[in-house]
């Protein structure tokens, strides 16, 4: 319809000119005017068409503007942010009913992870803790900042943490989320002995010597031990922290061989009582650890070896513990495991008698991070009998 309009236009034109001009062309003149006419009239078609799929095109991408609009500067940046940053946690709740006390439930720990990645070689973690529920003067609970580190590969396979970090020693320290273990309560050995949990201020190098064999040296902030106390209260949790006297740990890793884990740490601090009675202590420790098919087994022992007058005149120069743990998985969510341990926080005197545990349970895993558990810790030669039942999860 078009062409034809733009044809008759274009004849009355012609025919407009010729009368007022009093000028007919022949047959010839008018026929190389109409071709003239016609090819004027394709170039306007084509410019049409190429005009419409303009538009279409903005069209399109007005649309696609209006259902997918880009994302604001700001916006962008958190998008970036939540990428980096990774949140987790851990808790448990316990009930202990026990034969010399009282009965006791716990909602023992509640804990959050917060991390963020700067780049592929920098990154931060951090652990806030809330124990025993309730926090605050006169309540049974403290909220507990246990790591906030910055670690950066400096190398290939080796890494630094600067800042405040859990200790390489023993197995409950560093890893000891409710699902890894058996029992509803940390076994007292590290419990007592190493001080599970325990965490310090400084500055750590960690990382791969062989396949299999991985190393962490650490300087630190040391303990705060009252001679006549038990190593656990001298824990200061980088609180104010004490730093007249800092402490050195190391230790050495072995896994090359599929399921089967050593481990070695020793610590050195030349005054525990931080300039009161210039004791030097020596921690060192052992460990292993067996997982073949369903049968699991695990082996600590722990000692430290105090110099000093106070801790000698009431046996605490010598503290130490020990024990073993062997374990079935009777099905894939259903484990069982008995524990025989002992500990002595006053082995330097010939007098002091180890406390012995012998304990048994199960455990039970809703899912690979959620675990239900039941057990029974008897106190050999005292009376802090207990059944214990617990819940604990991580994600």
């Amino acid at each position: 319809m078009f062409k034809k309009s733009l044809i008759a236009i274009s004849l009355s034109t012609m025919c407009q000119a010729a009368i007022a001009d009093s000028d007919v062309p022949d047959l010839k003149q008018l026929w190389q005017i109409i071709q003239q006419q016609q090819s004027r009239i394709e170039q306007l078609e084509a410019q049409l068409a190429d005009t419409n799929q303009q538009l279409d095109a903005t069209s399109e991408a007005v649309i696609e503007v209006i259902e997918n609009p880009a994302p604001s500067a700001s916006l962008a940046s958190t998008a970036r942010w939540v990428e980096k940053t990774s949140i987790g946690g851990y808790g448990e709740h316990h009930l202990n009913v026990n034969s010399n006390k009282d009965d006791v439930i716990d909602a023992h720990r509640f804990v959050v992870y917060v991390g963020h990645q700067f780049n592929d070689k920098l990154r931060f973690f951090s652990e806030l803790e809330l124990e025993h529920g309730l926090a605050g003067e006169g309540q049974p609970g403290e909220v507990e900042l246990e790591q906030a580190f910055i670690e950066y590969d400096y190398a290939e396979q080796h890494s630094i943490q600067m800042g405040q970090f859990l200790l390489p020693i023993g197995l409950l320290n560093e890893t000891h989320e409710p699902e890894t273990f058996y029992g509803t309560e940390r076994n007292l050995v590290e419990k007592n002995i190493i001080p599970t949990t325990w965490w310090e201020t400084g500055t750590m190098l960690k990382g791969q010597l062989a396949e299999g064999l991985s190393y962490n040296l650490a300087i630190h902030s040391g303990l705060n031990i009252d001679p006549g106390g038990k190593v656990r209260n001298g824990r200061q949790k980088s609180a104010n922290a004490i730093a007249n006297d800092w402490a050195y740990t190391g230790r050495l890793k072995y896994t090359a061989i599929p399921g089967i884990e050593f481990g070695a740490s020793i610590q050195y601090q030349a005054d525990v009582t931080q300039g009161l009675d210039n004791s030097s202590a020596v921690l060192s420790q052992l460990h292993a650890v067996v997982n073949k098919d369903r049968f699991g087994l695990r082996a600590l022992w722990a000692q430290w070896n105090i110099q000093g007058n106070a801790f000698e005149q009431n046996g605490r120069d010598k503290q130490e513990g020990w024990y073993i743990e062997p374990s079935f998985k009777i099905t894939n969510q259903l484990g069982v495991f008995a524990r025989y341990s002992e500990y002595n926080n006053e082995a330097g005197s010939s007098s002091a008698n180890a406390n012995e545990y012998f304990d048994s349970g199960i455990n039970y895993w809703l899912s690979p991070q959620v675990v239900l558990k039941a057990d029974i810790s008897n106190h050999i030669n005292g009376k802090n009998d207990s059944v214990n039942l617990g819940v604990g999860w991580s994600y």
